[in-house]
């Protein structure tokens, strides 16, 4: 037996959830031959202990059907360092969280504003980046649109809002001038967003993408270690479409899925206050457990949020007894153990019987 006969059992072994193998994601780092003993190492970005156990007895069995019981399986699960492979341009920031959608309009920018605002109002110490440098919209869901950076400092001090520390293109950019960059600039704003801006000491750094996956998810991954990634989405069957896209973007990247938030699951009514399934249910549960993830919040259409979002004053300091800001920070909640059990959890080599 070969190492390349071992890689080609190894190619049947599909990384749970998902259609390719272990192999083809390039999660297997070693193969070893030693005697009559096969050795396995494989490193997976999931901290599912799930997933692993999955990967054990999957790998187990295609060896075994193959005529090799005596084999090891070593599963490393990284949890400190993610994204960025040891780079990290804003050491005094704790945690990144990167919010992405995998495509526009579903309410991608409100989930970012209201889950740094929930985080703050549970008394952390919070930053928002506006990194969607081509549709820049934090600064007037925070009503920030007017606000004027201090660039006399070696650094800027981003403006406060909510108890939240916000910095966007639209703070720097004049009302609806267009930006027309290319990639590498792009790199550089999204790097001059960590080295140029005091964001000062930070549990937590909420990173609001531009929607799909492109250069700013790509430098920013290469900048910082991103500790947790969410994706937003609605019910309708073209934007679950592109979360998948969106999750699949996490796996290569190395980043944790934190979970996944549904928009516009249902509408509730201002004069009843009854909620109406609008655009279908259920679906967004399904692709959670296709990537061994959770769904953080399903948020419904409230005239509120928009209202919220277009006067600068979020729903869930606005109107926290809304049924969507109860689900905010129930959301901000599961994201907080999520990011905690991450960091306390040991990753390493665990052996196979």
């Amino acid at each position: 037996m070969t190492e390349n006969e071992i890689y080609a059992i190894l190619s049947g072994v599909k990384y749970p959830g998902f259609s390719r193998s272990v192999v083809e994601l390039g999660f297997v780092q070693r193969v070893a031959i030693e005697g009559d003993r096969i050795v396995v190492d494989l490193e997976i970005p999931a901290s599912s202990a799930e997933i692993a156990r999955a990967l054990r007895e999957d790998t187990a069995r295609a060896l075994t059907a193959a005529g090799h019981k005596n084999a090891v399986l070593n599963i490393a699960q990284p949890q400190a360092q993610t994204s960025s492979r040891g780079k990290n341009l804003a050491p005094h920031i704790k945690r990144f969280v990167m919010i992405s959608s995998g495509k526009g309009g579903v309410g991608k920018s409100t989930a970012a504003v209201n889950l740094a605002v929930a985080a703050a109002m549970r008394g952390k110490q919070v930053g928002l980046l506006d990194a969607d440098v081509y549709g820049p919209n934090v600064p007037r869901m925070l009503g920030l649109e007017n606000a004027r950076l201090d660039t006399r400092a070696d650094k800027v001090t981003p403006p406060l809002a909510y108890g939240v520390k916000a910095m966007s293109m639209g703070m720097i950019l004049e009302p609806s001038q267009a930006l027309i960059w290319r990639g590498p600039m792009i790199m550089k704003a999204i790097e001059q967003f960590f080295t140029d801006v005091a964001w000062g000491e930070l549990d937590a750094l909420f990173m609001d993408m531009p929607p799909g996956t492109g250069d700013a998810q790509l430098s920013l991954a290469q900048c910082v270690p991103v500790s947790a990634g969410i994706v937003v989405t609605t019910p309708q069957s073209v934007a679950l479409d592109d979360a998948k896209r969106g999750l699949d973007m996490f796996v290569k990247m190395r980043i944790p899925i934190a979970g996944i938030v549904e928009n516009m699951n249902g509408f509730i009514c201002p004069n009843c206050h009854t909620e109406h399934d609008i655009f279908g249910k259920g679906a967004c549960e399904a692709l959670a457990r296709e990537y061994g993830t959770e769904m953080l919040a399903q948020i419904p259409i409230e005239p509120a949020i928009r209202k919220g979002g277009d006067s600068g004053r979020p729903i869930i300091y606005d109107q926290p007894s809304s049924e969507t800001a109860k689900r905010y920070l129930i959301a901000a909640d599961r994201l907080w153990t999520f990011l905690e059990r991450s960091e306390g959890d040991n990753a390493g080599i665990q052996p196979v019987n």
